[in-house]
């Protein structure tokens, strides 16, 4: 069984186990070696919690794949929260993006369009289809309100992580499954968890959201903790990274998660660009040991 468990992030919906595996355990193994720990980039062992077919639409005899979205599918409430939350936070870290103004915030058809195409311009989305942009934040949407997506998606992950599995590296909308993963499965043997680009702190639209909820007195509430207190949590954000709206996640989780920045040029949410740098190497190699 796998002693390294990997849990992909939003968007994967066409690919599978194997054909992510191509990718993540060669930039994992390059940051182990980046890390120093040449012998155990050799002998690593990485098995892929894959969930994306759970958001895969059923396909048919003319097409497949991600629906054919535009911006008027874009629902009131949380998609158009979220949304604009990317765009405040793309015009923080892009000079290219025209940041929100006062006007353009109303939650009306006309602001959602003018999000589309300030993020369609920014480096971060850069390539990113406009039907695919508005799918992926369906997928966080579906995942966070939908009782029995959840319960699928989070047993994915729970079906791999077996009792030799020592660390749990998870990416983006991944990451907020396995947090959850673990925490319905006390007792693990989870020495590391590594969460890359995690949207896990921002508040209201994911951070109260999960399960279990958020304790402690009225708006100073932190989440659960995922493990045993000898379990270390490295949460790593590149500042640019939109989706990783609170790179620091330790006022939601406590001062036990080790916080790391990193710099992944213009890939800011990319996979193997968090994989293979060296200290999130060191934070898998330290639950390996």
């Amino acid at each position: 069984m796998a002693r390294v468990v990997a849990v992909h992030g939003v968007g994967k919906q066409l690919l599978g186990e194997d054909s992510l595996l191509t990718e993540w355990r060669p930039a994992m193994a390059d940051g182990l070696r980046r890390a120093g720990a040449l012998s155990a980039a050799a002998e690593l062992q990485v098995e892929m919690a894959f969930y994306g077919d759970c958001f895969r639409p059923a396909g048919d005899f003319l097409a497949a794949g991600d629906a054919p979205y535009v911006g008027g599918d874009v629902e009131q409430g949380f998609e158009q929260e979220l949304l604009l939350e990317w765009w405040r936070e793309a015009a923080e870290t892009d000079p290219a993006v025209v940041p929100p103004g006062a006007k353009t915030l109303a939650a009306t058809p006309r602001s959602v369009q003018a999000a589309l195409r300030a993020l369609s311009g920014s480096r971060f989305f850069a390539g990113v289809a406009l039907r695919g942009l508005i799918f992926d934040l369906k997928q966080v949407h579906l995942y966070l309100t939908d009782a029995d997506v959840r319960e699928r998606v989070r047993g994915r992950v729970l079906d791999v992580i077996a009792e030799d599995t020592r660390v749990v590296v998870a990416h983006s909308l991944g990451s907020v499954v396995a947090y959850e993963a673990l925490c319905a499965r006390p007792g693990h043997g989870v020495r590391a968890l590594v969460t890359l680009g995690s949207p896990l702190g921002i508040p209201h639209l994911v951070l109260h959201r999960l399960e279990p909820v958020p304790r402690g007195p009225g708006g100073a509430e932190r989440g659960v903790w995922p493990g045993g207190r000898e379990m270390v949590w490295t949460n790593i954000a590149d500042d640019g990274d939109v989706v990783a709206l609170v790179k620091d996640l330790r006022p939601s989780f406590g001062d036990l998660v080790r916080s790391v920045r990193v710099h992944n040029g213009s890939h800011a949410h990319d996979v193997t660009a968090y994989l293979t740098d060296a200290l999130c190497g060191r934070a898998i190699v330290d639950g390996l040991a």
